[in-house]
């Protein structure tokens, strides 16, 4: 664990070692429970992005290129126990590098060593397939990797978002390169050690720290990469698209989400209710598939809200390591655009039923903003429109099945959303209308399980990740047509 009375220098990972520690300059990295800086990042470009891929390049068409599906899964299967192993540390860091709260940075550590044993169990089980063609022809389609793959990650869950990415890349035979965030990046740096240690080769694997604007532009345009996966903003995934499109690759986009959940007049509210909560508090509506619009049928409106109203006035924020029910927002920017869109939507009319206290002695230089929640802004306002990535849930009544079908699809975005009824025709109609990539009924995960398909429709992205489909994804097909008579 890291001695947060000093300031300690991380380096890039490249061909299996720690390079260009940051002792002197590079970037900072701030803890957002409190403002201050504990450690310091190199600042990463064109040079060690080339470097990285080179080695990624050697790795794939030397040693990881030479091992069996069976062996690479292997080393995932280790790195899993390994993570475990060091699960409290992990955790630890986790949380001091984003500020979430202790139990969501355990539930991530562990959802990351389950990444690698999902995908390292999975390694030597995904097939091609041979085709009835012609007499005395034989027809295989071979499952094949990419060869280089390049991944970038965000900040909002960096242990686990790597273990999604990196997990099935490498089960597949990928080499990797990865840019991860420089807001919160310590976690990815120690798991890849850890990998190392599991057997992984050098270069099979490679860390690039720095900006998005100069190591991430470096490496989505990269001509040695095969194929890209990020997340992040929609404006930034369309930059990443474009490069890649320089170079005629595949691109995996996990763009975000305005995720709508739906309450009818007749969902088990003991039941939804502190879902719904949870859907939007938990890491403090920093998550991708955060659940940030509320849908209420109108002849339950006021009970609902009076609910919510009790629940959010009762939740409580402060430091990561205190482990309450929020914590802070990942940096000062992150907390000004949060701040910025909330007060546009009270400027047009919206109000704030509640909000959530700051616990006392919360550190003044956090970057806190306790969960709140609006009503009355309009479907149409920014504020619905828009992905906050903050702790704030809007509310909107509705008057029929029609109406919630309408306002959940109203939206640029497609990603998650959840819909509370016992009526099973009405769970069926609606998981099949509404324009998500994930519908889940009578339940809510944000970003649902590693065994789940995950990926988004409209402005949210395309392809998937997780699931099976996360480490096919990483492939590609080469057809082999074999004349023998």
């Amino acid at each position: 664990m890291l001695d947060k009375t000093s300031i300690t220098a991380f380096g890039h990972l490249i061909n299996g070692e720690i390079v260009d520690r940051a002792d002197k300059g590079g970037i900072d990295v701030l803890d957002p429970s409190t403002g201050a800086v504990f450690a310091r990042l190199p600042r990463g470009g064109q040079a060690e992005v080339d470097r990285a891929v080179e080695a990624a390049r050697a790795a794939y068409e030397g040693p990881w290129g030479a091992m069996t599906a069976t062996e690479r899964g292997r080393v995932l299967m280790r790195l899993s126990a390994l993570i475990l192993d060091n699960f409290e540390d992990l955790a630890k860091l986790e949380s001091l590098d984003t500020g979430k709260p202790m139990k969501q940075a355990r539930a991530d550590i562990t959802a990351t060593a389950r990444y690698f044993e999902y995908y390292g169990s999975a390694a030597d089980k995904h097939h091609g397939e041979t085709i009835p063609y012609s007499k005395g022809m034989t027809v295989m389609a071979l499952r094949v990797p990419h060869g280089v793959t390049g991944h970038i990650i965000p900040w909002n869950y960096p242990s686990q978002i790597f273990g999604r990415s990196v997990g099935g890349a490498l089960a597949a035979g990928n080499a990797c390169v990865v840019k991860p965030a420089e807001d919160a990046c310590l976690t990815p740096l120690k798991i890849s050690e850890l990998a190392l240690e599991a057997g992984l080769p050098a270069g099979a694997l490679n860390i690039v720290c720095g900006l998005g604007m100069e190591a991430g532009a470096a490496l989505a345009a990269h001509v040695g990469i095969n194929h890209i996966s990020f997340t992040g903003s929609p404006q930034t995934g369309t930059a990443v698209a474009k490069a890649a499109a320089e170079n005629q690759i595949p691109v995996t986009l996990e763009l975000g989400g305005k995720s709508p959940q739906i309450l009818f007049e007749d969902a088990d509210l003991d039941e939804a209710l502190p879902v719904v909560v949870n859907a939007i508090v938990q890491n403090a509506g920093q998550t991708c598939a955060a659940g940030s619009r509320v849908l209420i049928q109108r002849s339950i409106y006021d009970k609902v809200m009076a609910e919510l109203t009790r629940r959010f006035s009762a939740l409580k924020t402060g430091p990561g390591a205190d482990d309450l029910d929020c914590g802070p927002i990942i940096s000062a920017k992150q907390l000004q655009r949060v701040t910025m869109l909330v007060e546009a939507a009270l400027a047009d009319g919206a109000k704030v039923v509640a909000r959530a206290t700051l616990a006392d002695g919360a550190p003044k230089d956090g970057f806190y903003y306790p969960p709140m929640l609006v009503d009355g802004a309009s479907p149409q306002s920014t504020i619905a429109q828009d992905e906050v990535f903050g702790p704030v849930l809007a509310a909107f009544p509705f008057e029929d099945e029609a109406e919630a079908i309408r306002l959940a699809n109203a939206t640029p975005y497609g990603l998650t959303a959840s819909v509370w009824t016992r009526d099973g025709g009405r769970q069926m109609r609606c998981a099949h209308a509404i324009e998500s990539g994930q519908v889940f009924i009578n339940n809510y995960g944000a970003g649902g399980g590693i065994e789940l398909p995950f990926g988004g429709m409209k402005r949210s992205g395309y392809g998937r990740e997780k699931a099976f489909e996360g480490m096919v994804s990483f492939t590609t097909i080469k057809t082999v047509v074999m004349k023998h008579g």
